[in-house]
């Protein structure tokens, strides 16, 4: 029988990293969401970001932890690595070619600098004058801040916090009634709509 040819390094490397993950294999954003909605609702306990905009956020990111930075680097954030940084870290191509990237030994390690980073600049200072469960205002001053580059990124944020009901992990930690403001109605397609060209480093999300 014909021998299969030798994976790829890069393969190789995301299949080792699987395997020495110590997190379940995650095919859903809702299996993500079940996975690491603690971690938001703690790091929102502490440093008061709402727990919908960081599982959000993490989502969108990271393709809900199928990305290739979150498998091979623990990273859900994309945080480059900056002057400050000095741990560990892995080369990555996003808006440039070989960008450094945070590195890190778990997951919750990545959830816990996002939430150090988010605080700790003066930039995104005015997002905490905002209420803890406004998830709208925090993704549209994540935007103005400089957070990301993607005009669209405060609504595909909004969107995925809505369809997945994040917002509901906010009024848990704030002791208020969850209220969905998912309205369920068909989507109704035409020749009008708009196509987009995916680019490498898209996800669905």
């Amino acid at each position: 029988a014909p021998r299969k040819p030798p994976p790829k390094q890069a393969e190789v490397s995301a299949e080792k990293a699987v395997a020495e993950s110590s997190i379940p294999v995650i095919n859903t954003p809702l299996e993500y969401i079940a996975y690491f909605k603690t971690t938001a609702i703690q790091e929102m306990q502490v440093y008061g970001i709402p727990a919908s905009i960081t599982l959000g956020q993490a989502i969108l990111e990271s393709g809900a932890g199928t990305g290739p930075l979150s498998i091979q680097a623990n990273n859900h954030f994309g945080i480059k690595c900056h002057k400050e940084w000095t741990g560990p870290s892995i080369k990555y191509t996003d808006d440039e070619e070989n960008e450094c990237f945070r590195k890190y030994d778990d997951p919750s390690q990545s959830f816990k600098d996002h939430s150090y980073f988010l605080t700790s600049r003066p930039r995104y200072a005015e997002l905490f004058e905002f209420e803890k469960d406004d998830y709208r205002s925090w993704a549209y001053g994540l935007k103005a801040a400089g957070y990301a580059t993607d005009s669209k990124y405060p609504d595909k944020l909004i969107g995925l916090i809505e369809r997945y009901q994040l917002n509901k992990y906010d009024t848990e930690v704030l002791g208020k009634d969850f209220v969905s403001k998912v309205v369920n109605q068909p989507i109704a397609y035409n020749d009008d709509v708009q196509k987009y060209t995916v680019i490498k480093g898209d996800s669905l999300y």
